[in-house]
């Protein structure tokens, strides 16, 4: 910068190069739109939690037994790494977590090749018998469903689940989308339902009928031959082509007879056991749940998916074939995404009109000029940073938006004082006008940055959610201070003229022609265009004809007016220092003692009417799933009587026992037989004619009281990060028996205190599991030649239904199940 000129240089370059500067704002405001255009599109900021998550399933294993067999080992092994906060595991009947918490400053991706190198490890540790590998997770928001799809028709589960697997094949090959699970569906399996009786009578055993189904069911290669010249490969091939040929597979020979397996068990083309329900609206439906992959726009999939299940029903599936999309997460996501655009843009034309008053509309267009530019510039900043347009980001802008006109009201009222209406060259005043302010509006800048950037160094997984927000801020506002240097100087060199009294009109015949030009081309390009250049001729032609005459009247008589009044008021204040000093402490103290006195409570995110009511049922630990869907249905009946079933405000009410039926914020998404979830959802806010969804909530809440056996919670959706339980008691301790009394006691203890305010007191123990044990005759069992293991792994085939290998047909592969059959398999008397 000069001081003999005071001159900041970099604005007095780009006055003395108008046109580049022209060419450059016209591409900053095209490529800011096409930057908004390609960001991705989301509801809440998609940020990974510093948790990972080791889910293992072992069939047939006892909470404890997970916990001895399993969940120690790894543990153990998870202790021993560099940055771990807290550990943390469940262990249920057939499964078990860990989840290893991080330091927030942790790399997330690091830290999952940590946790599976120490799953590894322990691996010599854990039982060798796991029907699939440990499965190592990193938790964050975008692997909740973001739509569900629901099947329905007349027609049988079997029929509608070839359409569902035809709908899943197509949504998972879309770049947006993570995976898609099936809700309940049958699934295909061979079964071999032994005969235990004839099977002993055979002295046939569940591991003969395994090995001989094993090494039957197998395609080998054996190498190639030289033939003529063309080497042959060779190949052995004995994978079955249909359930006959299994049953005629020899089992055993006893006595040069051989057994077939169709003499001891009868082998079905069947189905596995139903282990998940899905109804909507009272109807049984296949549900497909859609998670989308991290980092795609939201919107964006929304609609492919949409596009999609229309393109199935028009051209691919039958008509009577009914599909209903639900849970739509982009919905709110448009509407929040729309309504604070449309704040963002009233806020703009409410800037520019009170601008307009103080500064006159031309100078008023140069200054609010910088809204649009300097978002521009940020959604130019943004891809390169990893944001995504959501809440945070616009609330962000939203904020920004009377800070960012502050440098480009400096320089620009600055440069019009300068100017003086002529008396200086409008290009030498500008270049003075930058030069005088740029120290000032800097710091001023600076200090208006300084109170967001100790937020960047926020920790945990809040300070990873409103990242976002100082982010945007200092992007904004930087971008700002740009645009009043080196873009607001160069529009005020082009248009700012001095103003003439009693000049002679001039015709507007070339303008009306320029705005009729714009308007037809604007509609040429998009129906949006077109309405924006009619709207701005209007607000022209609105301000030469009307306001141009009242914010004259306004600037020569009422805020002349105003200034007298304020200057008198602040003579009386600066003759009475004292009264004032006492004034404001009196002041203060009154407003700190009405904020104690209100007692408003504190909220960490604000609540609202609910778009979504959860009401999750959790059964006893054991209960097979039928049972769970049946005690369902009776809590679905009370549902629907509360919310008035049909309610023109309720959207649907989806039903999913099994799968999909923990909270979406719960960093827990796993299977659970005795759980299920009633999902109601509303219609938009505005089209719920002023009635409260509150109230049906809280009617909810009365209407499922008194189920026995099952303990029932009702919550509405959760805003903003996940932040857990208000209160949160965790009892820790190496004798597991003493923490399960312990844990009785504080529940029975904290329940009887009735303490106000909380809602629902529970514990994540489960220990009720009904428990069948086999005590081994050791002695006996040694005498004939009967190990614990041939036992243990006899009951593990019949009882459990395991999967020994693998059939193949063109569409998909499917387990073939081996075990007894269902009379005796149920029935303890043949154990």
């Amino acid at each position: 910068m000069s001081e003999k000129h005071k001159e900041f240089k970099p604005s007095s370059w780009v006055i003395d190069n108008k046109i580049a500067a022209f060419v450059m704002t016209l591409i900053l405001f095209v490529a800011g739109i096409q930057g908004y255009q390609s960001l991705p599109k989301e509801s809440f900021p998609d940020i990974s939690l510093p948790n990972i998550y080791v889910s293992v399933v072992y069939p047939g294993t006892s909470p404890k037994d997970m916990e001895n067999l399993i969940v120690r080992p790894i543990e153990k092994e998870c202790k021993s790494i560099a940055g771990v906060k807290k550990i943390k595991s469940n262990s249920l009947q057939d499964y078990c977590n860990v989840v290893v918490e991080f330091n927030s400053n942790v790399n997330i991706d690091v830290a999952k090749q940590k946790v599976k190198d120490a799953v590894d490890r322990a691996k010599t540790d854990l039982p060798k018998d796991f029907p699939k590998d440990p499965e190592i997770i990193d938790i964050n928001f975008s692997d909740l469903p973001v739509m569900q799809v629901n099947i329905s028709g007349d027609y049988d589960l079997n029929k509608l689940k070839k359409y569902a697997d035809d709908a899943k094949e197509k949504l998972e090959s879309m770049k947006e989308i993570k995976k898609v699970d099936i809700i309940g569906a049958l699934e295909r399996e061979i079964q071999i339902n032994v005969d235990m009786l004839k099977m002993q009578s055979a002295q046939i055993s569940m591991t003969d009928i395994m090995r001989a189904i094993q090494s039957e069911n197998l395609t080998i290669p054996g190498g190639s031959v030289n033939m003529n010249g063309i080497r042959r490969s060779i190949k052995v091939t004995g994978e079955f082509k249909n359930a006959e040929q299994i049953s005629n597979i020899v089992v055993q020979s006893i006595n040069g007879s051989p057994i077939y397996l169709k003499n001891i068990a009868e082998v079905v083309d069947s189905f596995k056991e139903q282990e998940s329900f899905a109804r909507l609206d009272k109807k049984n439906v296949i549900t497909l749940n859609i998670i989308k992959r991290k980092g795609e726009n939201l919107i964006e999939a929304s609609d492919k998916i949409v596009a999609l299940m229309d393109e199935f029903q028009t051209k691919s599936w039958p008509k009577d074939l009914k599909v209903t999309l639900t849970g739509d997460q982009s919905e709110q996501t448009r509407m929040t995404l729309h309504d604070l655009i449309n704040t963002i843009i009233i806020g703009f034309i409410l800037v520019l009109l009170v601008l307009m008053f103080f500064m006159g509309p031309v100078n008023a267009f140069f200054v609010a000029l910088s809204v649009p530019l300097s978002m521009c510039l940020a959604f130019l900043v943004m891809p390169a940073i990893g944001f995504s347009l959501n809440m945070i980001v616009l609330f962000s802008f939203l904020l920004a938006l009377g800070i960012v006109v502050d440098d480009a009201i400096v320089v620009i009222e600055n440069t019009h004082r300068i100017f003086a209406n002529g008396k200086r060259s409008i290009v030498e005043a500008a270049k003075m006008a930058a030069g005088e302010v740029f120290l000032p509006v800097l710091s001023g800048t600076m200090t208006t940055l300084a109170p967001f950037f100790p937020l960047l160094f926020w920790q945990g997984v809040i300070g990873k959610f409103m990242f976002f927000l100082p982010v945007t801020l200092i992007v904004t506002l930087t971008a700002s201070l740009l645009v009043a240097y080196l873009i607001n100087p160069v529009f005020a060199v082009q248009f700012m003229k001095p103003h003439v009294e009693n000049a002679p009109k001039k015709s507007l015949k070339s303008t009306y022609i320029l705005f009729a030009i714009t308007i037809v081309i604007g509609y040429m390009i998009n129906f949006g265009m077109g309405n924006l250049a009619v709207v701005i001729f209007l607000s022209w032609l609105l301000n030469h004809l009307w306001l141009r005459h009242k914010l004259k009247k306004f600037q020569e008589v009422a805020w002349p007016k105003f200034q007298n009044k304020y200057r008198d008021l602040l003579v009386w204040c600066l003759h009475r220092p004292w009264k004032m000093l006492l004034s404001v402490v009196i002041l203060f103290g009154v407003s700190i003692i009405m904020l104690v006195a209100r007692n408003g409570g504190i909220s960490f995110f604000p609540i609202a009417d609910p778009n979504f009511v959860y009401v999750y049922t959790s059964l006893p630990v054991g209960t097979d799933q039928s049972m769970t869907d049946s005690v369902t249905k009776v809590i679905e009946e009370k549902v629907y009587k509360a919310i008035s079933w049909p309610n023109p405000i309720v959207k649907s009410v989806i039903t999913n026992v099994t799968v999909g039926v923990t909270d979406p914020q719960d960093e827990d998404q796993g299977n659970y037989p005795n759980k299920s979830k009633i999902s109601v959802a509303f219609v938009e806010y505005g089209k719920r004619n002023g009635v409260s969804s509150q109230a049906y909530l809280d009617s909810i809440r009365m209407a499922i009281k008194g189920i026995p056996g099952a303990e029932i919670t009702v919550a509405q959706e959760q805003g903003g990060p996940p932040v857990g339980k208000p209160v949160n008691i965790e009892i820790t301790g190496d004798d597991y028996e003493q923490l399960v009394a312990t844990s009785k006691e504080l529940l029975r203890t904290l329940d009887s205190l009735k303490i106000e305010g909380v809602e629902e007191l529970r514990s994540d123990l489960q220990d009720s599991k009904p428990q069948i044990v086999f005590d081994i005759d050791r002695e006996r069992a040694n005498r004939e030649g009967i190990s614990t293991y041939s036992i243990g792994n006899e009951i593990y085939l019949g009882v459990l239904g395991t999967d020994i290998s693998k059939y193949r047909d063109i569409d998909d592969d499917y387990n073939i199940v081996i075990k007894y059959k269902d009379e005796q398999r149920y029935n303890v008397i043949f154990a």
